[in-house]
């Protein structure tokens, strides 16, 4: 067999493999990951394999081989999703909606049936006490408080929300965010009270909580009135993978090879675990009687089981309104987008954005809804 003959083909099979990896991460949308967990890692590499592929396409036209079909085939599918992860200028709302969006600008709040919708998952103000122990928690909580103020949402969602066991609500709202009520549902850990917290401008006519099984995680949800419209806004974590990038890092300077079977583990057990609590979320707003928001981190990305079954009947805010990356984990920016602000077709968003503060492991989003 001649070298390059052995060079086509290698060249071909690693093609055909990065094209089918492609377009079994496409169907991972479909498939229950509680059945067959791999899928969803598939799902969550829909990124990277897509970019493979588009690499392999640039790569056989430059040596205008006719293999360049195999990832163009697959890239066709995966363009169709591609907007789930990036809007471009030309995608979302009309420029017409957009222009709408700056004119609210700080009248919003005036409008009626507006809303202005924040979903934050605060990593239990952690990230700044690595390097300044607990005064640095404390400095972190203020930040983000003032980050709230500034904002002047309507309501936020904020999720791994995090007090000292000598703290509660009562006290440490009303004292840094006046005007918002909070409902929250909070455990017990080693060193504090972490779990979800709704604030709100709105007074709540009522509230109510889903806990999940073997899992510290959970979902609140808050009904509010504005404008003559009754809605009820879910809160919600799903399981987290528990994963220490990190670690990661270490064992791979360590040669620490059980690192990563305990990684495979927390994976496997993270995946297996979401479509149970997502079924209970689902479950409950199938039985609730007014319109539902679903906001919170769903530590899973869009092309994901996870994603598929909450969108149903539901909006995404960053497709309709957003532009550029939507990514809002900042370890790996701008690949993955695990945190969602998920709306009835009754609304409609007018505007959404995703700061990019040091706050927290997580990027806060905000929308801007209005009422159709």
């Amino acid at each position: 067999m001649s070298r390059n003959l052995f060079f086509g083909i290698t060249n071909r099979v690693l093609m055909l493999i990065a094209a089918a990896l492609a377009l079994l991460s496409v169907l991972s949308v479909v498939v229950n990951p509680a059945k067959f967990w791999v899928a969803s890692l598939l799902g969550l590499c829909f990124v990277p394999l897509a970019l493979l592929d588009f690499v392999l396409l640039l790569w056989a036209l430059k040596r205008r081989s006719k293999s360049f079909v195999i990832p163009l085939v697959a890239l066709i599918p995966a363009a169709l999703f591609l907007g789930l992860y990036v809007r471009l200028p030309f995608s979302g709302d009309t420029d017409a909606e957009n222009n709408e969006s700056k004119e609210v600008g700080t009248s919003f709040h005036g409008r009626k049936g507006g809303l202005k919708i924040m979903t934050y998952n605060v990593g239990r103000f952690m990230l700044a006490q690595e390097q300044d122990g607990l005064k640095g928690r404390r400095q972190c909580m203020d930040s983000v408080f003032r980050f709230i103020v500034e904002e002047q949402p309507d309501i936020v969602c904020l999720q791994e929300f995090y007090v000292d066991e000598g703290q509660s609500v009562a006290n440490v709202i009303p004292k840094y965010l006046k005007g918002y009520a909070a409902e929250y549902y909070l455990y017990s850990t080693q060193y504090g009270l972490c779990g979800n917290l709704t604030l709100s401008r709105l007074k709540s006519v009522g509230k109510g909580k889903l806990t999940f099984d073997s899992s510290a995680n959970l979902a609140i949800y808050s009904d509010y009135e504005t404008d003559g419209h009754r809605f009820r806004i879910y809160n919600c974590h799903f399981e987290s993978y528990n994963i220490s990038f990190t670690g990661l890092v270490r064992s791979l300077t360590n040669s620490q090879t059980d690192v990563f079977a305990q990684t495979g583990v927390k994976m496997k057990r993270s995946i297996t675990m979401r479509p149970r609590q997502v079924d209970k979320v689902l479950s409950d707003i199938e039985n609730c009687p007014i319109e539902s928001f679903v906001c919170g981190d769903f530590n899973d990305n869009p092309m994901s089981y996870t994603y598929y079954r909450m969108t149903r009947g539901r909006r995404d805010a960053f497709v309709d309104a957003g532009h550029g990356f939507g990514a809002t984990y900042s370890m790996l920016w701008p690949m993955l987008r695990i945190d969602y602000l998920l709306y009835p077709d009754s609304y409609r968003a007018v505007s959404y954005d995703v700061p990019r503060i040091g706050l927290s492991d997580h990027y806060p989003a905000i929308a801007e809804i209005v009422y159709n």
